[in-house]
């Protein structure tokens, strides 16, 4: 067994526990819309046919905002097509997936889900194929109360009180080469500020997300926020960040280290955004959207979109299967983001529903949970009060691509309110089992309320419609409170939350 400690104590507080990161994500890609969120023939659907299971699903995950429609769907869309009569709505060529877009369901029927559901929406515009004109067009729909072409729309399709939408994606991945309508830095930072100055001209608080890198892989990574942010600074609220992480030929200690890779791409982008404040001589800051990130596995078969003249309805598109290791560093990587917690203010899992996501569905059938819905709904059922930055002292394991990373990761969270204290950790070791010693002398009287730990012996054991508790996270046995300390042992490839209160 590796020894690993960690200190506790309420004084080092990162920064609040934003409901904000436990954001999810729908875009119009594959079956994540038709067949996920909606399926009008299904037994639960109601009238307006969005599921009822996966709308209890989404709510037992703890979404809290759902960024909405892409993505790169966004950038060839023409939002009007999916409002008014839905007989009479075009069917349009998708692009971006090479798909035909049937506009069943549009802004009307999403922001009624969205109500239904309980999350705050996100809304992207078309800064690829369209520009500022489309952008406030679509805004003055949601937002504006009444007396106007686009707001009296509104109305007439049913929606008398405006949406009043907070959040607003200036377009996605523009800088990407398989994007609509990509654009270089100074020419997507000057369309974002038009579109940014001319949007706050209707509604002066909104919160408004540019562009950033489409991933730090990107030959522009780094100069491309320098450019945009130079632009657009004083306009916006955040520039986001884009992240996917999987498992490359086989290297799994590298996979199990990812949020060492987060971690540094999420320090860049506040770096950069720093600089170009501190040059512009800002009062503002510029803080972190990162609104696309999971493990995703882009070699695989069902990654790779239709071809030639097959452009179907909602096509199997990006359905991975994810395993024990895959929730391991989906865990690990909500840990990353709370640490961060001080500069992300706000984050999308890329998806919720079938397309690289933690929930799946039969069309007309059932639905299930994925192995990395549990230290997503977890992590978010019990990240309250403030970030606490923990002083780690954990031996070390080599990994192709990182180097020598530290076996154990781990954040914890302190409710002031409630006095609890959670503790959320990786054991990110392939053979040994991690003893985590717990320093809580900050925090006198503690005791475990509850341990869970996600983990099997198989790290490949994946959930199916047929099994999808196997896997659960379970009761850690081990977690005990003496002396002020908490111990646990925590097996190889696992993810573990320890929830302490008072006695």
């Amino acid at each position: 067994m590796l020894p690993a400690t960690v200190t506790v104590d309420p004084a080092f507080v990162v920064g609040p526990v934003r409901r904000r990161t436990f954001g999810s994500f729908v875009e119009h890609l594959g079956r994540c819309v038709y067949t996920g969120i909606h399926d009008p023939g299904h037994p639960t659907a109601g009238g307006d046919g969005f599921r009822g299971d996966v709308v209890e699903l989404t709510r037992e995950l703890g979404v809290s905002t759902v960024r909405y429609p892409g993505g790169n769907f966004v950038s060839g869309y023409r939002w009007e097509d999916g409002v008014g009569p839905v007989a009479e709505r075009p069917r349009r060529l998708d692009l971006a997936w090479h798909s035909t877009e049937p506009n069943l369901v549009g802004v009307d029927e999403f922001m009624r889900w969205a109500r239904r559901t309980g999350v705050e929406p996100m809304m992207a515009v078309n800064l690829g194929t369209r520009g500022v004109q489309e952008a406030l067009d679509l805004l003055e729909y949601c937002n504006v109360s009444a007396g106007t072409q686009w707001s009296e729309r509104r109305r007439a399709n049913g929606a008398q009180d405006p949406y009043r939408i907070k959040m607003w994606c200036l377009g996605n991945e523009m800088d990407g080469p398989w994007q609509i309508g990509a654009k270089t830095a100074h020419e997507y930072g000057r369309l974002a500020t038009e579109a940014a100055r001319a949007m706050r001209m209707i509604d002066p608080d909104l919160e408004l997300v540019v562009c950033g890198s489409s991933n730090s892989g990107m030959a522009t990574f780094g100069a491309w926020e320098h450019t945009v942010l130079t632009e657009a600074y004083e306009h916006v609220d955040h520039v986001s960040a884009h992240a996917y992480y999987y498992e490359s030929d086989g290297d799994l200690a590298s996979f199990l280290a990812s949020a060492v890779d987060m971690d540094h791409f999420i320090d860049s982008v506040a770096a950069t955004a720093d600089a170009v404040r501190a040059a512009g001589k800002h009062r503002n800051r510029v803080h972190i959207s990162f609104d696309e990130w999971n493990v995703w596995y882009q070699k695989r078969a069902e990654s790779r979109p239709p071809s030639g003249d097959d452009w179907p309805v909602a096509p199997v598109l990006l359905e991975d299967r994810y395993n024990v290791a895959d929730a391991v560093v989906v865990g690990n990587l909500l840990i990353s983001l709370l640490r961060h917690t001080d500069r992300v203010h706000a984050a999308s899992q890329a998806q919720l529903v079938n397309v690289i996501a933690p929930i799946m569905t039969e069309p007309g059938g059932r639905s299930w949970k994925q192995t990395i819905f549990h230290p997503f709904a977890l992590t978010s059922r019990h990240a309250a009060g403030d970030v606490l930055r923990l002083a780690i002292d954990s031996p070390v394991t080599e990994t192709a691509r990182f180097g020598e990373v530290p076996v154990l990761d781990a954040v914890a969270t302190h409710d002031a309110a409630t006095g609890e204290v959670v503790v959320f950790a990786t054991n990110r070791s392939t053979t040994d089992d991690v003893v985590l010693d717990v320093d809580l002398r900050g925090f006198p009287g503690l005791v475990v309320r509850e341990a869970l730990t996600l983990s099997n012996p198989d790290h490949t054991w994946a959930a199916t419609a047929e099994d999808d508790t196997t896997v659960a996270p379970r009761l850690n046995t081990t977690a005990r409170t003496a002396d002020g300390r908490v111990r646990a042992e925590l097996p190889p490839v696992s993810w573990t939350m320890i929830r302490l209160g008072s006695a």
